[in-house]
């Protein structure tokens, strides 16, 4: 075990790494930074400096010779001790190290790094141990707005503390999902939860881009180098410096300049069109794509390399037919903007509004319902919203997303609760739930045409719900499976 001087103030950090040279390598690129730093070789020492003299980072190196790194992070978080962990990897281990992250780890350095690198991640994870010192924030469970989005649901918990996580480190976040569901608020959330916040978000929506301006969109050009180039031109790299460059669409690319901003990535060097001159810049990358990017690597549509460059911290956002009451939540907050935006007095929704919201699948996700909220507040009056103020297809009975084939229950008061007498159920009527089940969810598929999550939407539960018992009932059928699974 060895120790740097340094005074009894400084930060403290802890290296747990066996291969002598590369601590050698590491304490020489902290000599001259204030940190008092503490060097083990395995993991039994690396336990008990913790307990003796907890650190403010560590620096954990997984392949140890007596444990898994893993190990030492699960224990570390166990403990609820604040210190902050930076994984150190080897190359062709990323996928170990964003496993580690979601266990907590603030960040993870790829073998070799540079000083420079070494440097930014202590520096980041002090400053995130000087604001949060737990890391994440305590109403993680319960809070029901977060940096522009709102809701309380679990999958939308699950989003935030990804966020959390991620937001500190220098590490690329690819996040997907449908169009609507807010990507682009959180790409800002990850920047304006980050040390970066100060500098620039620079966002680029590859798909609403002309492909032959796409390169000097991104990378700047220089007077002359095409056709209508009548002066020197910043591209988002070079604004993005020091912040974050947020590529939206990022699938829509052509591939040649996929293959610079590859090399782009990697280097963190471009050269602006139709100039020699070589520029380098620190750029936090996010990017975004409402399709299936496996999907396109697999049509030869997006570089497979590029994917996996990109793909280092993956971040999904679930649709909001998803969400379960996060639709009211969210119906609710716009009112109240809008209404205050628009000088109306609403206030509210009614219990039929309310019910048609919950019901409606929302294939345009969270702008679809910002549109319709808007609509409502623009052309109608009063206090309280009504079903019959919603535009087409919600106040359309017969539309879509409200099949004749599938009923509201009777209320008991209902004028036509009287027509049809129920029948006394005996014992041979009864028939297992499970069977029941299957048969109200096969024919709510069919009255959709097939629209599972619309089909979800209507039986008030989750489209995931329903693929899980698909599955289930599949495997039934042939024999791999028992009704008690589904």
């Amino acid at each position: 075990m060895s120790t740097s001087e340094a005074s009894g103030s400084a930060a403290r950090v802890l290296l747990v790494e066996d291969v002598n040279t590369l601590a050698l390598t590491y304490q020489g690129y902290l000599a001259k930074d204030p940190y008092a730093v503490t060097r083990v070789d395995c993991g039994k020492d690396a336990l008990a400096e913790l307990q003796e003299n907890p650190p403010d980072v560590v620096l954990l190196d997984l392949m140890l010779p007596d444990m898994d790194g893993l190990d030492i992070l699960a224990w570390i978080r166990e403990q609820g001790m604040t210190c902050a962990v930076i994984i150190i990897t080897a190359h062709g281990s990323i996928d170990v190290a964003v496993s580690a992250m979601r266990q907590g780890a603030f960040d993870f350095l790829e073998k070799p790094f540079t000083a420079e690198r070494l440097r930014m991640a202590i520096a980041s994870a002090l400053t995130r141990k000087q604001f949060d010192p737990i890391g994440i924030s305590e109403d993680a469970e319960t809070r029901t707005q977060y940096q522009g989005f709102v809701g309380a649901s679990q999958a939308m918990r699950n989003v935030y503390r990804t966020i959390d996580n991620a937001a500190p480190s220098r590490a690329s976040v690819f996040i997907t999902g449908e169009s609507g569901t807010g990507k682009e608020v959180c790409a800002e959330a990850l920047h304006y939860k980050s040390p970066r916040a100060e500098k620039a978000f620079v966002a680029l929506n590859c798909a609403a881009i002309p492909r032959d301006l796409m390169e000097s969109e991104v990378f700047g050009h220089v007077k002359g180098a095409f056709t209508g180039a009548v002066g020197h031109r910043e591209g988002a790299a070079a604004r993005a410096n020091g912040g974050t460059l947020f590529l939206d669409e990022i699938a829509e690319m052509n591939l040649d300049l996929q293959a610079k901003l590859l090399r782009f990535i990697q280097t963190g060097s471009f050269q602006k069109v139709g100039s020699s001159k070589t520029e380098t810049v620190d750029v936090r990358f996010i990017c975004a794509t409402n399709k299936d990017p496996m999907e396109m690597v697999r049509a030869g549509r997006f570089r497979e390399d590029l994917y996996y460059r990109l793909h280092v911290i993956p971040l999904h956002l679930p649709p909001l037919r998803d969400r379960g009451e996060d639709v009211v939540q969210i119906a609710k907050h716009f009112l109240r903007l809008i209404a205050e935006e628009e000088g109306k007095e609403f206030q509210r929704f009614d219990d039929a509004s309310l019910k048609l919201l919950r019901r409606y699948p929302w294939p345009g996700n969270v702008r679809e319902l910002l549109n319709v909220v808007r609509n409502v507040v623009v052309l109608h009056s009063g206090q309280e919203v009504r079903a019959n103020m919603f535009p087409p297809p919600l106040n359309d009975q017969q539309g879509r997303f409200a099949h004749p084939s599938i009923r509201e229950p009777l209320e008991s008061g209902d004028a036509s609760a009287g027509s049809s007498p129920v029948e006394p159920m005996t014992s041979s009527g009864i028939r297992p739930l499970w069977i029941v089940e299957r048969e109200a969810i096969e024919q709510a598929i069919d009255a959709c045409d097939g629209n599972i999550p619309r089909a979800a939407a209507l039986l008030e539960i989750s489209a995931s719900t329903v693929y899980r018992k698909l599955q289930t009932w599949k495997d039934i059928d042939e024999g791999k499976g028992s009704p008690g699974e589904a």
